[in-house]
């Protein structure tokens, strides 16, 4: 049985400011670098095997945080990117409400496939392994809707640097 150490990146500028960034490489604050730092202090004797992030920067950046004390390599991949939020990115989240959705987001569905093909490659690349893996929080309650065969609306939003562990 695979261990996947599903984590959120630490708190953006744009977090803090409540946009809308998608798909944006965003940039960690101060307090973000302190939650990674946390995690990384928290699981510093969790004898992780891999470490994989998102390729958008502040997924990058919390999990070289992380990495630090266990020596790994960041592995990066695009199945971890947060919904591409299309016209909707960069935008106040607060003015949204009420909003039509633009034709650009990225499908449910989209996003749920892409969920199950990162828990399966997970899998399939890392059997028996412990594996922390850095994303978003959409695409978080995407991987976990999947793995708990759950709406996504069921499935408790992650705040910045939380960790929640699957048994995959």
């Amino acid at each position: 049985m695979t261990t996947l150490y599903l984590v959120r990146h630490g708190e953006t500028v744009d977090n803090a400011h409540q946009i809308m960034q998608g798909q944006t490489q965003g940039e960690l604050n101060g307090n973000g670098i302190r939650q990674a730092e946390e995690v990384s202090r928290e699981l510093e004797g969790v004898a992780l095997d891999a470490i994989i992030a998102s390729d958008l920067k502040r997924a990058i950046d919390t999990a070289t945080i992380i990495a630090k004390p266990h020596q790994l390599k960041v592995i990066t991949t695009p199945l971890l990117r947060e919904r591409d939020w299309g016209d909707f990115t960069g935008r106040f989240i607060p003015s949204l409400k009420g909003e039509a959705w633009p034709d650009n987001v990225e499908t449910l569905e989209a996003l749920l496939s892409r969920a199950d093909e990162f828990i399966t490659y997970v899998k399939e690349a890392y059997p028996g392994k412990k594996v922390l893996a850095v994303g978003h929080g959409i695409i978080n309650k995407a991987i976990q809707a999947v793995y708990y065969d759950k709406p996504m609306n069921e499935i408790p939003r992650m705040v910045n640097a939380e960790v929640r562990v699957l048994e995959l």
